[in-house]
C-alpha cells in the first residue's frame, strides 16, 4: 500500500491537520492519480463539522480532484499513464440498479460510494482529495480537456456538474429565462454555463456588491433580493430558477418569480428544513425540485462542454497550510469564487 500526505479533520470542532493515509494497492481496474489540485467545496465543511450526520474521523475531505494518471491496473482500458483526469463526488456505485444502468450513478438506489466518508467495497472508509494521491476504479475517473488548466478544472468536478445537470435537464437554452440564486462557488458556474447554453440569465443575490462580476461572467441582469421591489418586478418571469445557496430562504417568495410551468431547483443543501406554501405551486402549475450532481457520463459531457467554451472556475489557489483559513472565508463568503488547494504543498 502507498502512504501519502494529506490533510484531515479529526473532530467536528478541531482544525484540519496534516497527516498521512494509505492508498490501496491497484486492482485490475484501478487508476493511481497524482493529485495536482483539490477544490474546497462548502459541502466539505458541512461534512467535517458533522452537520449532515455522523462522520468517521479522522477524515480527509475533497471531491473536486484534478491530477495526472501515474499508474494503471492491468485491465484498465479507459485511461493511460500521463492522462489529465478528474474525480468528483463518487468513486463507486452498485452498477446494477435502474439508476446506474441509465448512467445516473448519483442516484444509485442502494447508495453510491462517496469520495470520502463512505464505506468502500473492501470495508475501509474512503478518503478524499486533500492528499497527494488517490486510487479510483477507472469507471469513476473522467478526462479533463487540454483546453482547461487543472487548477480551474478541479471545481468543475462538483460545482460544475452540480449546476450543469439541472440546467441540461430542465432545458436551459435559447428562448429560456434562467435565474441563479446566489453568486458563489456554485452560482458563478451556473451563470457561466447557462450563458454558454444560450439562455437569458439573471442573478438574484442579497445585494448588488457582486454585480460587476455577475455581468462579466455572463449574466444579462442582476437584482438584489434584499429589495422587496425585486419580487414584485420579476413576478412570473422565469422558466427556471437554480437555487445554489446553502442557507434558509423564503421558498414561496422565489416560486412567485416563476412563469407558468416554471421550475425552481435546489442544488444548495441547507442543514435546516425548508417550507413551501402549496398555493405557490398550485396557482402557477409550478414545480419545486432538487438535483444532485450528474452521473459519470454527464460529468464527462460537462467537462467537454466547458473545454469547448473555455469555462473554468474562478479560483484562488492556496497552499495546504491555508485550508482552515479558507474554511472560515467560505463561511464568510469571502472568496471569488472557489478555493483550490495546490497539493504540491502537502509534500
Amino acid at each position: 500500500m502507498l502512504t501519502v500526505n494529506a490533510y484531515a479533520a479529526v473532530s467536528a470542532t478541531a482544525p484540519l491537520v496534516p497527516t498521512t493515509i494509505q492508498r490501496r494497492d491497484l486492482g485490475p481496474h484501478d487508476v493511481l492519480i497524482e493529485v495536482k489540485y483539490a477544490g474546497i467545496c462548502h459541502s466539505d465543511i458541512h461534512h467535517v463539522r458533522s452537520e449532515w450526520g455522523e462522520v468517521p474521523y479522522p477524515l480527509v475531505p475533497g471531491h473536486e480532484i484534478a491530477g495526472i494518471v501515474t499508474e494503471i491496473g492491468p485491465a484498465v482500458t479507459r485511461h493511460a499513464v500521463g492522462d489529465r483526469v478528474g474525480v468528483g463526488c463518487m468513486v463507486g456505485s452498485c452498477g446494477e440498479c435502474t439508476s446506474c444502468l441509465k448512467g445516473e450513478e448519483q442516484y444509485c438506489l442502494p447508495g453510491n460510494i462517496l469520495t470520502y466518508g463512505s464505506v468502500d467495497r473492501d470495508g475501509t472508509i474512503t478518503q478524499g482529495g486533500y492528499s497527494t494521491h488517490v486510487v479510483v476504479t477507472e469507471d469513476f475517473v473522467v478526462r479533463i480537456p487540454q483546453t482547461l488548466g487543472l487548477d480551474e478544472a478541479a471545481p468543475l468536478l462538483c460545482a460544475g456538474i452540480t449546476t450543469y445537470s439541472p440546467l441540461r435537464h430542465w432545458g436551459a437554452g435559447p428562448g429560456r429565462k434562467v435565474a441563479v440564486v446566489g453568486l458563489g462557488g456554485l452560482g458563478h458556474m451556473a451563470v457561466k454555463l447557462a450563458h454558454a447554453m444560450g439562455a437569458e440569465v439573471t442573478v438574484l443575490s442579497q445585494s448588488l456588491k457582486k454585480i460587476d462580476d455577475g455581468l462579466r461572467l455572463g449574466a444579462d441582469a442582476y437584482h438584489a433580493t434584499s429589495d422587496p421591489d425585486t419580487f414584485e418586478k420579476l413576478a412570473g418571469t422565469f422558466d427556471l430558477i437554480v437555487n445554489t445557496v446553502s442557507a434558509p430562504l423564503d421558498v414561496s417568495a422565489y416560486l412567485s418569480l416563476l412563469a407558468i410551468d416554471g421550475t425552481m431547483v435546489n442544488v444548495g443543501a441547507p442543514a435546516e428544513p425548508l417550507s413551501v406554501n402549496a398555493f405557490s405551486l398550485i396557482l402557477g402549475r409550478r414545480s419545486y425540485a432538487g438535483s444532485a450532481i450528474g452521473g459519470i457520463r454527464e460529468t464527462q459531457e460537462m467537462l467537454d462542454f466547458c473545454g469547448e467554451h473555455g469555462l473554468g472556475a474562478e479560483i484562488e489557489v492556496i497552499p495546504a497550510s491555508k485550508i482552515n483559513d479558507a474554511y472560515e472565508r467560505v463561511l464568510a463568503s469571502d472568496v471569488r469564487y472557489r478555493f483550490v488547494i495546490d497539493t504540491a504543498t502537502l509534500a
